[in-house]
């Protein structure tokens, strides 16, 4: 046998063990495929369902507790009436207001108090406020994620030359879904002259308005958008509006603010998803309204020419929407046009409409 065929055998050899091993290898997977929970290769992706909530490590007395701590705490559930058995399917999530698309920046004023108001959370709207005072040469002199509280130095302006001046930028939840209000306080003293405390209101409301417009200019012209701070996850405290399900009661929105800015908030959403503005009667708290489900399909030519008049159907009161001066906030109620208590699935659906309106 000549040393090309010993060749030839050994290339043949090496072809059929490299098969034989691919081969074999597919059948071990093939294999551990098919094997069940048993199996040496376990599927771990449901163990998250077996898990239980162990309780609370108890620290000894006398010993530091600081270094434990919940590194994941579990959010309570409200408590609510609503029955599982009464719904139908899985419950549908909190629809979004329209806005949250795209981001808004506007300056919004209410009884002498202004604010900027964006449709985007606090915890993004915080670093990005830091990033707009220093690239504006505003430096910050105190900052407490905390309580959503950013202070700048004092500031020596070359157009007066009497006063040095500082800024205070209050940065809080707003009424809508995930959106942040951001209110300004400017304060002066004379140069040299001891510092006070802030004041209630600015002391110059010119210089507040041009700080207010220079902040919305530049959020709604900002590239860092979407930048979020872990300092500023529960920045500026708890939310201003909450639906509240008590066992007993009816459900109602709970608004942690002044009487006319509740009263401004509601009657904005009364003419947004499918409500309209009847009347309203502010002495006694009462907004009448018509609501028509804006997911029903637009009737046909021929319905619409032999129907009632369609003015006559948008102006009648199907619903009253009361605001009641509550010991927590003020209190907004639905009930039907003669005053009488609905459905709790229907109040708490309508609830949630108004509520994602708000503004």
């Amino acid at each position: 046998m000549n040393k090309i065929s010993l060749l030839n055998i050994h290339r043949r050899l090496s072809i059929f063990t490299r098969s034989l091993v691919a081969v074999l290898g597919l059948i071990l997977l093939s294999g551990c495929w098919m094997m069940d929970d048993d199996g040496m290769f376990r599927e771990r992706g449901s163990d998250y369902q077996l898990a239980s909530e162990m309780p609370v490590m108890v620290v000894p007395e006398g010993a530091d507790q600081d270094a434990l701590g919940e590194l994941y705490v579990i959010a309570e559930i409200p408590d609510t009436s609503l029955l599982l058995e009464e719904m139908t399917g899985a419950p549908r999530p909190q629809p979004l207001s329209g806005s949250l698309l795209d981001e808004e920046v506007k300056i919004q004023v209410l009884g002498g108090k202004r604010w900027v108001l964006t449709n985007r959370a606090p915890s993004e709207v915080w670093p990005r406020i830091r990033n707009i005072l220093n690239r504006n040469a505003l430096p910050t002199g105190f900052a407490d994620a905390s309580a959503g509280v950013l202070e700048t130095v004092w500031l020596e302006l070359q157009s007066d030359d009497i006063y040095k001046h500082r800024f205070q930028f209050s940065i809080e939840p707003g009424v809508q879904v995930d959106s942040t209000e951001v209110a300004i306080v400017h304060m002066h003293l004379e140069k040299g002259g001891d510092s006070s405390a802030w004041p209630l209101q600015s002391d110059d409301d010119e210089r507040e308005k041009a700080m207010a417009n220079m902040l919305a200019s530049a959020l709604a012209g900002d590239e860092s958008s979407g930048t979020v701070s872990l300092l500023a996850q529960s920045i500026g405290g708890e939310s201003k509006v909450e639906i509240i399900t008590p066992k007993e009661l009816y459900p109602y929105i709970l608004l942690k603010l002044d009487y006319d800015r509740s009263w401004a908030s509601v009657g904005y959403a009364t003419g947004r998803d499918g409500f309209l503005l009847v009347d309203q009667d502010r002495t006694e708290g009462v907004f009448y309204v018509h609501y028509g489900d804006p997911e029903e399909e637009e009737p046909g030519f021929f319905a619409d020419l032999f129907s009632d008049d369609e003015d006559e159907l948008r102006l009648s009161v199907t619903y009253l929407i009361r605001l009641i001066k509550g010991d927590e906030g003020i209190e907004v109620r639905l009930t039907d046009s003669e005053g009488q208590l609905l459905e709790r699935n229907e109040v708490l659906r309508l609830l949630k409409k108004i509520r994602v309106n708000l503004s």
